[in-house]
Protein backbone atom coordinates (compact mmCIF):
# COMPACT_ATOMS: atom_id res chain seq x y z
CA UNK A 1 0.00 0.00 0.00
CA UNK A 2 1.27 3.46 -0.93
CA UNK A 3 -0.26 6.64 0.52
CA UNK A 4 1.35 10.09 0.67
CA UNK A 5 -0.02 12.62 3.17
CA UNK A 6 0.62 16.32 3.70
CA UNK A 7 -0.79 19.55 5.14
CA UNK A 8 -1.76 22.69 3.24
CA UNK A 9 -3.40 26.03 3.92
CA UNK A 10 -6.76 26.86 2.34
CA UNK A 11 -5.48 29.20 -0.36
CA UNK A 12 -5.56 26.59 -3.11
CA UNK A 13 -7.59 23.70 -4.44
CA UNK A 14 -6.43 20.11 -4.86
CA UNK A 15 -7.71 18.17 -7.85
CA UNK A 16 -7.89 14.40 -8.43
CA UNK A 17 -4.58 14.49 -10.32
CA UNK A 18 -2.77 17.08 -8.16
CA UNK A 19 0.78 15.81 -7.46
CA UNK A 20 1.92 14.88 -3.98
CA UNK A 21 3.93 17.19 -1.74
CA UNK A 22 5.91 17.01 1.45
CA UNK A 23 4.60 19.16 4.28
CA UNK A 24 4.20 17.23 7.55
CA UNK A 25 3.87 20.35 9.71
CA UNK A 26 2.03 23.68 9.55
CA UNK A 27 1.75 26.78 11.75
CA UNK A 28 -1.41 28.87 11.95
CA UNK A 29 -1.83 32.14 13.84
CA UNK A 30 -5.19 33.52 14.89
CA UNK A 31 -7.02 35.58 17.50
CA UNK A 32 -9.45 34.32 20.08
CA UNK A 33 -13.03 34.32 18.84
CA UNK A 34 -11.87 33.75 15.25
CA UNK A 35 -12.26 31.00 12.69
CA UNK A 36 -9.44 29.55 10.62
CA UNK A 37 -8.80 26.44 8.53
CA UNK A 38 -6.30 24.14 6.88
CA UNK A 39 -6.32 21.07 4.64
CA UNK A 40 -5.12 17.50 5.03
CA UNK A 41 -4.32 16.05 1.61
CA UNK A 42 -3.62 12.48 0.57
CA UNK A 43 -2.53 10.82 -2.67
CA UNK A 44 -2.76 7.10 -3.28
CA UNK A 45 -0.38 4.89 -5.19
CA UNK A 46 -1.37 2.07 -7.49
CA UNK A 47 -4.04 0.55 -5.25
CA UNK A 48 -7.33 1.87 -3.85
CA UNK A 49 -7.37 2.41 -0.10
CA UNK A 50 -9.78 3.47 2.62
CA UNK A 51 -8.55 6.75 4.13
CA UNK A 52 -9.71 8.45 7.33
CA UNK A 53 -8.68 11.66 9.10
CA UNK A 54 -9.09 12.68 12.73
CA UNK A 55 -7.79 15.75 14.57
CA UNK A 56 -7.34 15.96 18.31
CA UNK A 57 -9.55 18.68 19.74
CA UNK A 58 -7.83 20.86 22.33
CA UNK A 59 -9.80 22.73 24.97
CA UNK A 60 -11.26 25.98 23.69
CA UNK A 61 -11.10 25.03 20.01
CA UNK A 62 -14.02 23.58 18.05
CA UNK A 63 -12.81 21.42 15.16
CA UNK A 64 -14.81 20.20 12.19
CA UNK A 65 -13.44 17.72 9.64
CA UNK A 66 -15.11 17.53 6.22
CA UNK A 67 -14.16 15.85 2.99
CA UNK A 68 -13.75 18.06 -0.05
CA UNK A 69 -16.05 16.70 -2.74
CA UNK A 70 -15.60 16.95 -6.49
CA UNK A 71 -18.23 18.27 -8.91
CA UNK A 72 -18.06 18.57 -12.70
CA UNK A 73 -17.00 21.72 -14.51
CA UNK A 74 -17.68 20.93 -18.16
CA UNK A 75 -16.13 24.09 -19.60
CA UNK A 76 -13.79 26.83 -18.47
CA UNK A 77 -15.50 30.10 -17.68
CA UNK A 78 -15.05 32.54 -20.52
CA UNK A 79 -13.49 36.02 -20.64
CA UNK A 80 -10.72 35.07 -18.24
CA UNK A 81 -7.01 34.87 -19.09
CA UNK A 82 -5.30 31.63 -18.15
CA UNK A 83 -3.09 33.28 -15.53
CA UNK A 84 -6.24 34.37 -13.68
CA UNK A 85 -7.59 30.83 -13.34
CA UNK A 86 -6.97 28.17 -10.75
CA UNK A 87 -6.91 24.61 -12.03
CA UNK A 88 -5.30 24.98 -15.44
CA UNK A 89 -4.20 21.51 -16.43
CA UNK A 90 -7.04 20.01 -14.36
CA UNK A 91 -10.06 21.83 -15.82
CA UNK A 92 -12.38 21.25 -17.57
CA UNK A 93 -12.94 18.30 -15.31
CA UNK A 94 -13.71 17.71 -11.66
CA UNK A 95 -13.38 20.74 -9.40
CA UNK A 96 -13.20 20.60 -5.58
CA UNK A 97 -16.06 22.57 -4.06
CA UNK A 98 -18.68 20.98 -1.73
CA UNK A 99 -17.68 20.15 1.83
CA UNK A 100 -19.19 16.80 2.71
CA UNK A 101 -19.83 15.71 6.31
CA UNK A 102 -17.42 12.80 6.05
CA UNK A 103 -14.02 12.21 7.64
CA UNK A 104 -13.18 9.16 5.54
CA UNK A 105 -13.44 7.90 1.96
CA UNK A 106 -12.60 5.03 -0.35
CA UNK A 107 -9.85 6.52 -2.53
CA UNK A 108 -9.06 5.11 -5.94
CA UNK A 109 -5.58 4.50 -7.27
CA UNK A 110 -3.37 7.47 -8.20
CA UNK A 111 -5.93 9.84 -6.71
CA UNK A 112 -5.63 13.00 -4.63
CA UNK A 113 -8.22 13.89 -2.01
CA UNK A 114 -8.43 16.67 0.55
CA UNK A 115 -10.09 17.11 3.91
CA UNK A 116 -11.03 20.62 5.04
CA UNK A 117 -10.38 21.23 8.73
CA UNK A 118 -12.31 24.18 10.19
CA UNK A 119 -11.27 25.64 13.54
CA UNK A 120 -13.34 27.95 15.71
CA UNK A 121 -11.37 29.39 18.63
CA UNK A 122 -13.50 30.29 21.65
CA UNK A 123 -13.27 33.89 22.93
CA UNK A 124 -12.07 32.54 26.29
CA UNK A 125 -9.59 30.02 24.88
CA UNK A 126 -6.18 30.02 26.51
CA UNK A 127 -3.72 32.12 24.49
CA UNK A 128 -0.44 30.68 23.35
CA UNK A 129 0.67 27.79 21.14
CA UNK A 130 -1.36 24.60 20.91
CA UNK A 131 -0.36 21.44 19.06
CA UNK A 132 -3.02 19.75 16.95
CA UNK A 133 -2.30 16.11 16.14
CA UNK A 134 -3.65 15.04 12.77
CA UNK A 135 -3.94 11.27 12.48
CA UNK A 136 -4.47 9.51 9.18
CA UNK A 137 -5.87 6.01 8.96
CA UNK A 138 -5.32 3.75 5.95
CA UNK A 139 -7.13 0.45 5.49
CA UNK A 140 -8.41 0.74 9.04
CA UNK A 141 -4.98 1.05 10.63
CA UNK A 142 -3.00 4.08 11.91
CA UNK A 143 -0.81 5.24 9.05
CA UNK A 144 0.62 8.74 9.59
CA UNK A 145 0.67 11.60 12.09
CA UNK A 146 1.02 15.26 11.07
CA UNK A 147 1.41 18.31 13.30
CA UNK A 148 -0.30 21.69 13.21
CA UNK A 149 0.84 24.40 15.61
CA UNK A 150 -2.03 26.75 16.41
CA UNK A 151 -0.77 30.01 17.89
CA UNK A 152 -3.65 31.83 19.59
CA UNK A 153 -3.11 35.50 20.39
CA UNK A 154 -4.73 36.92 23.51
CA UNK A 155 -6.76 39.59 21.71
CA UNK A 156 -10.40 38.70 20.98
CA UNK A 157 -11.70 39.42 17.50
CA UNK A 158 -14.82 41.64 17.77
CA UNK A 159 -17.80 41.43 15.40
CA UNK A 160 -17.59 43.32 12.11
CA UNK A 161 -19.17 46.78 12.30
CA UNK A 162 -21.12 48.95 9.88
CA UNK A 163 -20.74 46.74 6.84
CA UNK A 164 -23.74 44.91 5.42
CA UNK A 165 -23.50 41.59 3.57
CA UNK A 166 -26.32 39.83 1.77
CA UNK A 167 -26.59 36.77 -0.46
CA UNK A 168 -30.10 36.31 -1.77
CA UNK A 169 -31.67 33.27 -0.15
CA UNK A 170 -34.37 31.49 -2.17
CA UNK A 171 -37.10 30.03 0.00
CA UNK A 172 -38.69 28.45 -3.07
CA UNK A 173 -35.52 26.47 -3.81
CA UNK A 174 -35.52 25.06 -0.28
CA UNK A 175 -39.20 24.14 -0.50
CA UNK A 176 -38.81 22.55 -3.92
CA UNK A 177 -35.62 20.60 -3.14
CA UNK A 178 -36.86 19.18 0.15
CA UNK A 179 -40.45 18.75 -1.10
CA UNK A 180 -42.08 20.74 1.68
CA UNK A 181 -44.81 23.34 1.50
CA UNK A 182 -43.80 26.93 2.03
CA UNK A 183 -44.42 28.45 5.46
CA UNK A 184 -45.31 25.11 7.09
CA UNK A 185 -43.50 23.62 10.08
CA UNK A 186 -41.50 21.22 7.83
CA UNK A 187 -40.34 24.24 5.83
CA UNK A 188 -39.23 26.14 8.93
CA UNK A 189 -37.37 23.09 10.24
CA UNK A 190 -35.27 22.92 7.09
CA UNK A 191 -34.97 26.69 6.53
CA UNK A 192 -33.62 27.34 10.03
CA UNK A 193 -30.23 25.67 9.44
CA UNK A 194 -29.84 27.67 6.22
CA UNK A 195 -30.49 30.97 7.99
CA UNK A 196 -28.03 30.02 10.73
CA UNK A 197 -25.46 29.11 8.10
CA UNK A 198 -25.73 32.53 6.45
CA UNK A 199 -25.19 34.24 9.79
CA UNK A 200 -22.29 31.97 10.73
CA UNK A 201 -20.52 32.97 7.52
CA UNK A 202 -20.62 36.69 8.19
CA UNK A 203 -23.93 37.60 6.56
CA UNK A 204 -26.07 40.04 8.53
CA UNK A 205 -28.86 40.80 6.02
CA UNK A 206 -31.56 38.43 4.78
CA UNK A 207 -33.64 38.85 1.63
CA UNK A 208 -37.25 38.53 2.77
CA UNK A 209 -39.95 37.53 0.26
CA UNK A 210 -42.87 39.51 1.59
CA UNK A 211 -43.97 39.21 -2.06
CA UNK A 212 -42.66 36.81 -4.70
CA UNK A 213 -39.21 38.08 -5.69
CA UNK A 214 -39.39 39.58 -9.21
CA UNK A 215 -36.05 38.08 -10.20
CA UNK A 216 -34.91 35.90 -13.11
CA UNK A 217 -38.18 35.14 -14.85
CA UNK A 218 -41.55 34.11 -13.46
CA UNK A 219 -41.04 32.23 -10.20
CA UNK A 220 -43.42 30.06 -8.24
CA UNK A 221 -45.52 32.09 -5.74
CA UNK A 222 -43.34 32.71 -2.69
CA UNK A 223 -45.36 35.28 -0.75
CA UNK A 224 -45.06 35.60 3.01
CA UNK A 225 -47.78 38.23 3.27
CA UNK A 226 -51.36 37.05 3.14
CA UNK A 227 -53.45 39.39 0.98
CA UNK A 228 -57.22 39.43 0.52
CA UNK A 229 -59.44 41.87 -1.33
CA UNK A 230 -62.91 43.05 -0.39
CA UNK A 231 -64.12 45.34 -3.14
CA UNK A 232 -61.64 48.20 -3.27
CA UNK A 233 -60.10 47.36 0.09
CA UNK A 234 -57.11 45.13 0.74
CA UNK A 235 -56.50 43.25 3.97
CA UNK A 236 -53.15 41.91 5.11
CA UNK A 237 -52.17 38.92 7.24
CA UNK A 238 -48.67 39.32 8.73
CA UNK A 239 -48.47 35.90 10.42
CA UNK A 240 -45.86 34.34 8.15
CA UNK A 241 -43.89 37.60 7.93
CA UNK A 242 -43.58 37.63 11.73
CA UNK A 243 -42.48 33.99 11.70
CA UNK A 244 -39.77 34.75 9.13
CA UNK A 245 -38.53 37.69 11.17
CA UNK A 246 -38.43 35.58 14.32
CA UNK A 247 -36.55 32.73 12.64
CA UNK A 248 -34.05 35.10 11.05
CA UNK A 249 -33.41 36.99 14.27
CA UNK A 250 -32.93 33.75 16.16
CA UNK A 251 -30.33 32.80 13.54
CA UNK A 252 -28.44 36.05 14.12
CA UNK A 253 -29.60 37.94 11.04
CA UNK A 254 -30.37 41.49 12.10
CA UNK A 255 -31.27 43.43 8.94
CA UNK A 256 -34.10 42.69 6.52
CA UNK A 257 -33.89 43.28 2.79
CA UNK A 258 -37.36 43.40 1.30
CA UNK A 259 -38.69 42.27 -2.06
CA UNK A 260 -38.31 44.60 -5.05
CA UNK A 261 -41.57 46.47 -5.67
CA UNK A 262 -41.34 46.57 -9.46
CA UNK A 263 -40.24 44.14 -12.14
CA UNK A 264 -36.61 43.45 -12.97
CA UNK A 265 -34.60 45.47 -15.50
CA UNK A 266 -36.24 48.86 -15.35
CA UNK A 267 -39.46 48.78 -13.30
CA UNK A 268 -41.78 48.66 -16.29
CA UNK A 269 -44.50 46.66 -14.53
CA UNK A 270 -46.11 46.05 -11.17
CA UNK A 271 -44.91 42.90 -9.43
CA UNK A 272 -47.09 39.82 -9.18
CA UNK A 273 -49.10 39.89 -5.96
CA UNK A 274 -51.32 36.90 -5.26
CA UNK A 275 -54.58 36.37 -3.43
CA UNK A 276 -53.79 34.74 -0.08
CA UNK A 277 -50.22 33.44 -0.33
CA UNK A 278 -50.51 32.32 -3.93
CA UNK A 279 -51.56 28.72 -3.40
CA UNK A 280 -53.98 28.82 -6.35
CA UNK A 281 -51.84 31.33 -8.32
CA UNK A 282 -54.69 33.83 -8.40
CA UNK A 283 -53.21 37.25 -9.21
CA UNK A 284 -54.68 40.54 -8.04
CA UNK A 285 -53.94 42.20 -11.40
CA UNK A 286 -52.64 41.33 -14.83
CA UNK A 287 -48.86 40.69 -14.90
CA UNK A 288 -48.51 43.28 -17.70
CA UNK A 289 -49.94 46.02 -15.47
CA UNK A 290 -47.76 49.14 -15.84
CA UNK A 291 -45.72 50.13 -12.82
CA UNK A 292 -47.70 53.30 -12.13
CA UNK A 293 -51.14 52.00 -13.14
CA UNK A 294 -54.01 53.13 -10.87
CA UNK A 295 -54.75 49.59 -9.64
CA UNK A 296 -51.18 49.11 -8.40
CA UNK A 297 -50.95 52.64 -7.08
CA UNK A 298 -54.12 52.03 -5.06
CA UNK A 299 -52.71 48.78 -3.67
CA UNK A 300 -49.47 50.46 -2.62
CA UNK A 301 -51.37 53.38 -1.11
CA UNK A 302 -53.10 50.92 1.22
CA UNK A 303 -50.21 48.56 1.83
CA UNK A 304 -47.33 50.95 2.47
CA UNK A 305 -48.79 52.79 5.51
CA UNK A 306 -49.72 49.48 7.15
CA UNK A 307 -46.27 48.13 6.39
CA UNK A 308 -44.62 51.17 7.92
CA UNK A 309 -46.63 50.62 11.12
CA UNK A 310 -45.71 46.93 11.10
CA UNK A 311 -42.01 47.69 10.71
CA UNK A 312 -42.14 50.27 13.49
CA UNK A 313 -43.96 47.87 15.82
CA UNK A 314 -41.38 45.15 15.09
CA UNK A 315 -38.48 47.54 15.65
CA UNK A 316 -37.38 47.09 12.04
CA UNK A 317 -37.88 50.47 10.44
CA UNK A 318 -34.20 51.30 10.82
CA UNK A 319 -33.22 47.69 10.14
CA UNK A 320 -34.81 47.46 6.70
CA UNK A 321 -33.40 47.79 3.19
CA UNK A 322 -35.76 48.57 0.33
CA UNK A 323 -35.49 47.75 -3.37
CA UNK A 324 -37.26 49.17 -6.40
CA UNK A 325 -36.08 47.19 -9.47
CA UNK A 326 -33.08 44.93 -10.04
CA UNK A 327 -30.38 45.91 -12.55
CA UNK A 328 -31.98 48.71 -14.56
CA UNK A 329 -29.90 50.10 -17.41
CA UNK A 330 -30.17 52.43 -20.38
CA UNK A 331 -32.05 55.66 -21.03
CA UNK A 332 -35.46 54.03 -21.46
CA UNK A 333 -35.18 52.09 -18.20
CA UNK A 334 -33.89 55.17 -16.39
CA UNK A 335 -37.18 56.85 -17.35
CA UNK A 336 -39.37 53.97 -16.14
CA UNK A 337 -37.26 53.57 -12.99
CA UNK A 338 -37.62 57.30 -12.28
CA UNK A 339 -41.42 57.13 -12.68
CA UNK A 340 -41.61 54.23 -10.23
CA UNK A 341 -39.28 56.01 -7.80
CA UNK A 342 -41.47 59.13 -7.91
CA UNK A 343 -44.51 56.99 -7.12
CA UNK A 344 -42.82 55.58 -4.04
CA UNK A 345 -41.71 59.05 -2.98
CA UNK A 346 -45.30 60.22 -3.09
CA UNK A 347 -46.73 57.25 -1.22
CA UNK A 348 -43.86 56.42 1.14
CA UNK A 349 -41.43 59.33 1.56
CA UNK A 350 -39.90 57.41 4.48
CA UNK A 351 -38.50 54.72 2.17
CA UNK A 352 -34.90 54.90 0.96
CA UNK A 353 -34.21 52.58 -1.96
CA UNK A 354 -31.11 50.73 -3.10
CA UNK A 355 -30.58 48.54 -6.13
CA UNK A 356 -27.97 46.69 -8.09
CA UNK A 357 -27.33 49.14 -10.91
CA UNK A 358 -24.10 49.96 -12.64
CA UNK A 359 -24.72 53.12 -14.65
CA UNK A 360 -23.72 56.20 -12.71
CA UNK A 361 -26.52 58.20 -14.40
CA UNK A 362 -28.99 56.61 -11.97
CA UNK A 363 -27.04 58.01 -9.03
CA UNK A 364 -26.55 61.37 -10.73
CA UNK A 365 -30.30 61.60 -11.32
CA UNK A 366 -30.91 61.08 -7.60
CA UNK A 367 -33.34 58.20 -8.11
CA UNK A 368 -31.43 55.76 -5.90
CA UNK A 369 -30.37 56.43 -2.34
CA UNK A 370 -27.66 53.76 -2.29
CA UNK A 371 -26.42 52.45 -5.63
CA UNK A 372 -24.95 48.95 -5.78
CA UNK A 373 -22.67 48.87 -8.83
CA UNK A 374 -20.90 45.83 -10.22
CA UNK A 375 -17.20 45.89 -9.30
CA UNK A 376 -16.02 47.11 -12.70
CA UNK A 377 -18.25 50.20 -12.42
CA UNK A 378 -17.34 51.10 -8.84
CA UNK A 379 -14.60 53.61 -9.82
CA UNK A 380 -17.19 55.78 -11.60
CA UNK A 381 -19.32 55.96 -8.46
CA UNK A 382 -16.30 56.73 -6.30
CA UNK A 383 -15.25 59.47 -8.73
CA UNK A 384 -18.76 60.92 -8.52
CA UNK A 385 -18.61 60.95 -4.73
CA UNK A 386 -21.54 58.56 -4.35
CA UNK A 387 -21.67 56.26 -1.30
CA UNK A 388 -22.17 52.75 -2.59
CA UNK A 389 -22.34 49.05 -1.96
CA UNK A 390 -20.71 46.65 -4.44
CA UNK A 391 -21.58 43.38 -6.10
CA UNK A 392 -20.31 40.78 -8.48
CA UNK A 393 -22.23 38.08 -10.28
CA UNK A 394 -21.28 36.32 -13.52
CA UNK A 395 -19.43 39.54 -14.27
CA UNK A 396 -16.93 41.01 -14.10
CA UNK A 397 -14.46 38.27 -14.96
CA UNK A 398 -10.90 38.54 -16.23
CA UNK A 399 -8.64 40.23 -13.73
CA UNK A 400 -11.51 41.26 -11.45
CA UNK A 401 -12.39 39.76 -8.11
CA UNK A 402 -15.04 37.07 -8.30
CA UNK A 403 -15.97 33.75 -6.67
CA UNK A 404 -16.33 31.26 -9.52
CA UNK A 405 -15.22 27.64 -9.80
CA UNK A 406 -11.94 28.65 -11.39
CA UNK A 407 -11.35 31.84 -9.38
CA UNK A 408 -8.20 31.25 -7.31
CA UNK A 409 -9.04 30.78 -3.64
CA UNK A 410 -6.25 33.20 -2.78
CA UNK A 411 -8.10 35.81 -4.84
CA UNK A 412 -11.44 35.12 -3.11
CA UNK A 413 -9.70 35.51 0.25
CA UNK A 414 -8.95 39.15 -0.63
CA UNK A 415 -12.67 40.01 -0.92
CA UNK A 416 -12.92 41.53 2.55
CA UNK A 417 -9.67 43.43 2.06
CA UNK A 418 -10.77 44.97 -1.24
CA UNK A 419 -14.22 45.89 0.06
CA UNK A 420 -12.56 47.55 3.06
CA UNK A 421 -9.96 49.37 0.98
CA UNK A 422 -12.46 50.77 -1.56
CA UNK A 423 -14.87 52.04 1.09
CA UNK A 424 -17.91 50.02 0.05
CA UNK A 425 -20.79 50.27 2.53
CA UNK A 426 -21.97 46.73 1.85
CA UNK A 427 -21.77 43.72 -0.45
CA UNK A 428 -24.52 41.93 -2.38
CA UNK A 429 -24.56 38.66 -4.26
CA UNK A 430 -27.63 37.25 -5.93
CA UNK A 431 -27.11 33.53 -5.34
CA UNK A 432 -26.82 31.81 -2.01
CA UNK A 433 -28.83 28.81 -3.21
CA UNK A 434 -30.21 29.33 -6.72
CA UNK A 435 -30.76 25.69 -7.69
CA UNK A 436 -32.79 26.28 -10.84
CA UNK A 437 -32.37 26.25 -14.57
CA UNK A 438 -32.02 29.86 -15.62
CA UNK A 439 -35.32 31.78 -15.75
CA UNK A 440 -37.44 28.69 -14.97
CA UNK A 441 -38.84 26.88 -11.97
CA UNK A 442 -37.07 23.67 -13.06
CA UNK A 443 -34.79 22.38 -10.31
CA UNK A 444 -31.25 21.33 -11.21
CA UNK A 445 -28.94 19.03 -9.28
CA UNK A 446 -26.29 21.44 -7.93
CA UNK A 447 -23.88 18.52 -7.54
CA UNK A 448 -24.01 18.11 -11.33
CA UNK A 449 -24.93 21.56 -12.71
CA UNK A 450 -23.28 24.77 -11.54
CA UNK A 451 -24.16 27.17 -14.37
CA UNK A 452 -27.98 26.94 -14.30
CA UNK A 453 -27.66 25.41 -17.81
CA UNK A 454 -26.68 28.87 -19.03
CA UNK A 455 -22.94 28.73 -19.81
CA UNK A 456 -21.17 30.77 -21.13
CA UNK A 457 -23.36 33.73 -20.10
CA UNK A 458 -23.67 32.34 -16.58
CA UNK A 459 -20.44 31.15 -15.09
CA UNK A 460 -19.75 27.89 -13.28
CA UNK A 461 -20.02 28.61 -9.56
CA UNK A 462 -22.07 31.79 -9.75
CA UNK A 463 -25.64 30.63 -8.93
CA UNK A 464 -24.91 29.24 -5.46
CA UNK A 465 -22.39 28.89 -2.65
CA UNK A 466 -24.49 26.39 -0.67
CA UNK A 467 -25.35 22.81 -1.60
CA UNK A 468 -28.41 20.97 -0.27
CA UNK A 469 -27.57 18.37 2.35
CA UNK A 470 -29.80 15.73 3.88
CA UNK A 471 -31.19 18.03 6.57
CA UNK A 472 -29.55 21.39 5.91
CA UNK A 473 -26.90 23.19 3.90
CA UNK A 474 -23.49 21.94 2.85
CA UNK A 475 -20.83 24.61 2.55
CA UNK A 476 -18.63 25.14 -0.47
CA UNK A 477 -14.94 25.88 -0.08
CA UNK A 478 -15.61 29.22 -1.81
CA UNK A 479 -18.15 30.06 0.89
CA UNK A 480 -15.69 29.18 3.66
CA UNK A 481 -12.91 31.28 2.16
CA UNK A 482 -15.24 34.23 1.60
CA UNK A 483 -16.35 34.04 5.24
CA UNK A 484 -12.74 34.20 6.39
CA UNK A 485 -12.24 37.22 4.15
CA UNK A 486 -15.10 38.98 5.96
CA UNK A 487 -13.37 38.12 9.21
CA UNK A 488 -10.29 39.89 7.85
CA UNK A 489 -12.53 42.95 7.37
CA UNK A 490 -13.22 42.87 11.12
CA UNK A 491 -9.50 42.41 11.76
CA UNK A 492 -8.73 45.57 9.80
CA UNK A 493 -11.38 47.46 11.76
CA UNK A 494 -10.02 46.18 15.03
CA UNK A 495 -6.52 47.40 14.16
CA UNK A 496 -7.98 50.74 13.02
CA UNK A 497 -6.21 50.46 9.69
CA UNK A 498 -6.96 53.53 7.59
CA UNK A 499 -8.10 52.94 4.04
CA UNK A 500 -5.14 55.02 2.86
CA UNK A 501 -2.68 53.16 5.07
CA UNK A 502 0.50 52.27 3.13
CA UNK A 503 -0.12 48.63 4.05
CA UNK A 504 -3.17 48.63 1.75
CA UNK A 505 -1.56 50.58 -1.11
CA UNK A 506 -1.05 47.45 -3.29
CA UNK A 507 -4.85 47.00 -3.25
CA UNK A 508 -5.51 49.56 -5.98
CA UNK A 509 -8.98 48.42 -7.05
CA UNK A 510 -11.00 45.27 -7.76
CA UNK A 511 -8.84 44.37 -10.76
CA UNK A 512 -5.45 45.57 -9.56
CA UNK A 513 -4.30 43.80 -6.40
CA UNK A 514 -1.64 41.27 -5.33
CA UNK A 515 -2.13 37.71 -6.54
CA UNK A 516 0.59 36.12 -4.43
CA UNK A 517 -0.81 34.49 -1.25
CA UNK A 518 2.43 35.53 0.46
CA UNK A 519 1.29 39.16 0.30
CA UNK A 520 -1.87 38.38 2.24
CA UNK A 521 0.02 36.26 4.75
CA UNK A 522 2.44 39.11 5.43
CA UNK A 523 -0.31 41.75 5.53
CA UNK A 524 -2.35 39.74 8.04
CA UNK A 525 0.75 39.27 10.18
CA UNK A 526 1.36 43.04 10.19
CA UNK A 527 -2.24 43.73 11.20
CA UNK A 528 -2.09 41.13 13.99
CA UNK A 529 1.19 42.64 15.19
CA UNK A 530 -0.49 46.03 15.48
CA UNK A 531 -3.32 44.51 17.49
CA UNK A 532 -0.95 42.62 19.78
CA UNK A 533 1.18 45.74 20.26
CA UNK A 534 -1.81 47.96 20.99
CA UNK A 535 -3.32 45.45 23.43
CA UNK A 536 -0.04 45.34 25.34
CA UNK A 537 0.05 49.13 25.84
Amino acid sequence: MSLLCWLADTNERFYPRSPAREQPALTIETLRGARTSFQVVTRTGGDPVDVGVTVETPEGVEIRVRRVGYVPMVHLNTDTPDDEREGMGHLPGLVPDPLLPECDLHAGSHETNAFWISLLVAPDAAPGPTTLRVRIMAAGEPYASLTVTLLVHAAVLPPRRDFAVTHWFYADAVADWYKVDLWTNPFWRIAGPYLRNLSAHGQNVVYTPIFTPPLDGVKRPTQLLGVSRDGDRYHFDWTHVRRWIGEARAAGLETFEWTHFFTQWGARHAIRVYEGHGADKSLLWDPETPATAPIYRDFLAQFLPEWQRFLRDEGLLERSLFHLSDEPHGVEQLASYTAARNLLRQLAPWMRVMDALSEVDFASAGVTDMPIPVLSSVPEFIAGGFPHWAYFCCQPRGRYLNRLFDTPLSKIRLSGWLLYRTGARGFLHWGANYWYKRQTTELIDPFAVADAHAWPNWAYGDPFVLYPGADGPLDSIRWEVFAESLQDYALLQMADVGRDDPLLAPLVDYADFPRDPAWLHDARRQVRDRIVRDSAV
